[in-house]
């Protein structure tokens, strides 16, 4: 074959891409190669670090490589996100992204380091949580309609929540704005100081995480009025939903999911989606945290893309007409 210049050109084009091309491939090919750090964003004991272990240990498994629970406190899970959001985007560091790191934060803190829009690639769903609004079981409160009106007879009745801008604080939040109760928020650092004031009498209403609260819960030590979510917990059969109660059309559905790093390769994007939805479907480990009160629901990278963006404008809407802030 005879090559004119310009088929030169354009073969030495092609070879360039090809190599350019060929780390990247041979890269996605063999990933992973080294443990991988997951990333939680609150404490550890708490509901995400349950799910982390139980469904990280599952896709370590699968993938044939430690992966590393790494809890990073802080900011409402601001602090964690942001190491993610920072980390190099090979595959090798994913965070525990949630309603309120990804959607919630940058609408009620003043300073945010990322944009959960931009600055991560969604990976896959986790699931949801559910929020149970309980009380002491000493508390004469017996039902939602009597908690509304002693909230109505004592304007700035206080409630407790694992923290300032947290999914338990919105749905405290909500619960105000269609009762017409003034309500004060009281924000805990996580919620086991809250349920330690809560089994001390020292507070009396809270919205918690139900895996933290579960526990106590059927112990008899906290009385569970309700959960906020649209549909009943398969955990508290017996406990009506907040709309059940005579709210209708209020509903709080906490999700959460797996995020890396802002341009993370397609390739790598699929081998940890897979690892997580085969881990996820496993019996065991959907036994084990809908026994905790945790929903697990995996979904494709795009339909966590598009869950993110659309719970963004939503929640964005919801935090400005309360005038919700973290700072």
């Amino acid at each position: 074959m005879t090559f004119t210049p310009s088929r030169r050109a354009t073969f030495a084009a092609l070879i360039a891409t090809a190599w350019i091309g060929l780390p990247f491939a041979a890269q996605a090919a063999d990933y992973p190669v080294k443990p991988i750090r997951f990333v939680v964003p609150y404490t550890a004991g708490g509901t995400t670090d349950l799910v982390a272990r139980t469904v990280g240990q599952k896709v370590s498994e699968k993938l044939g490589q430690p992966v590393i629970i790494d809890n990073r406190a802080g900011a409402g899970g601001n602090i964690g996100m942001d190491a993610v959001a920072k980390a190099p985007a090979d595959g090798y560091t994913i965070g525990f992204g949630a309603i309120s790191t990804n959607a919630l934060n940058p609408h009620i803190y003043k300073s945010m380091a990322f944009d959960p829009r931009k600055d991560f690639s969604a990976i896959s769903l986790l699931g949801t949580s559910t929020i149970v609004l309980e009380v002491p079981a000493a508390s004469p409160i017996q039902s939602v309609a009597e908690l509304i009106a002693a909230a109505k007879k004592n304007p700035g009745l206080p409630y407790a929540t694992a923290g300032a801008g947290t999914s338990m604080n919105l749905a405290g939040v909500m619960f105000a704005q269609m009762t017409g109760t003034e309500l004060t928020h009281v924000a805990y650092k996580g919620s086991g100081p809250a349920i330690n004031d809560m089994l001390g009498n020292t507070i009396g209403v809270m919205f918690d995480n139900l895996p933290a609260s579960l526990p106590h819960i059927q112990a008899g030590k906290l009385r569970a009025l309700a959960v906020a979510g649209p549909a009943r917990s398969p955990a508290l059969p017996n406990v009506p939903t907040i709309a059940e109660t005579g709210l209708k059309g209020y509903a709080l559905d906490p999700w959460f999911g797996v995020y890396g790093p802002a341009h993370l390769p397609a390739p790598i994007v699929k081998v940890l989606n897979q690892a997580f939805v085969e881990a996820l479907a496993l019996t065991e480990v959907k036994d084990k945290l809908t026994q905790a009160g945790f929903t697990p629901r995996s979904s494709t990278a795009e339909a966590l893309n598009q869950l993110t963006q659309s719970e963004y404008q939503r929640l964005g809407d919801v935090a400005k007409k309360a005038g919700m802030s973290a700072d």
